[in-house]
């Protein structure tokens, strides 16, 4: 029973944080348009595998860093110095990249492994499944073992993944829609994690 309840709590807290706009889901977007569903969802893999990972990460800190909170505001600087640079790469992106009309297929293993190097540079999956654990064991709806964060990072990945998966499908059937849309990506993610990042440094000055 205890493995339904974390698999579900991890499912439900990962498809909720999914929905929300972010760089991740929007790079799916844009590669789905670019390169394919099928090479989306490889790009989904690699995201699936290091957000296990950083569930079990910041399923381990929530137990930790309530007690110690000094931690956590050095991880925000560090994390806001990555918003900025991950910021500059979009826009750097969206001024030197030339337009294609046609599809750019790119290999499964290339893809897998991008999906990696993106999700490695997301400084929110941690804080925000730290938050989330957080708030679920104040409310006494979930109680830290290894097996406990194990299971919910299960649940985690499963709804993350399903949820990427539903943006990949979706911008392939509608594309013809999103054509002015997928040109302007690059710049709408460099925008995105630009005023996050502001309102980070905002918040820590």
């Amino acid at each position: 029973m205890n493995f339904f309840i974390c698999l579900l709590l991890g499912f439900v807290v990962a498809a909720s944080g999914s929905i929300v706009p972010s760089f991740l889901n929007l790079t799916v977007v844009k590669f789905s348009l670019k390169s394919g569903r099928i090479s989306a969802l490889y790009l989904i893999g690699g995201f699936a595998t290091v957000l296990f990972f950083q569930a079990n990460i910041g399923a381990y800190l929530s137990s930790v860093l309530m007690k110690n909170s000094e931690y956590i505001t050095s991880i925000q600087k560090i994390g806001t110095g990555i918003l900025f640079l991950i910021s500059i790469y979009f826009f750097r992106l969206h001024f030197i990249s030339r337009k294609h009309k046609l599809k750019i297929k790119i290999k499964k293993s290339k893809a897998y492994f991008h999906g990696i190097g993106m999700s490695l540079l997301n400084t929110f999956a941690i804080p925000f499944y730290f938050t989330s654990i957080s708030f679920l064991i104040v409310l006494d709806y979930f109680e830290y073992s290894f097996l406990n964060g194990f299971y919910f990072s299960l649940g985690s990945t499963i709804g993350s993944f399903t949820l990427y998966a539903l943006y990949a499908t979706v911008a392939s059937r509608i594309e013809h829609k999103l054509t002015f849309f997928a040109t302007k990506m690059d710049f709408i993610l460099g925008c995105l994690t630009g005023v996050v990042a502001i309102g980070n440094l905002i918040y820590l000055l």
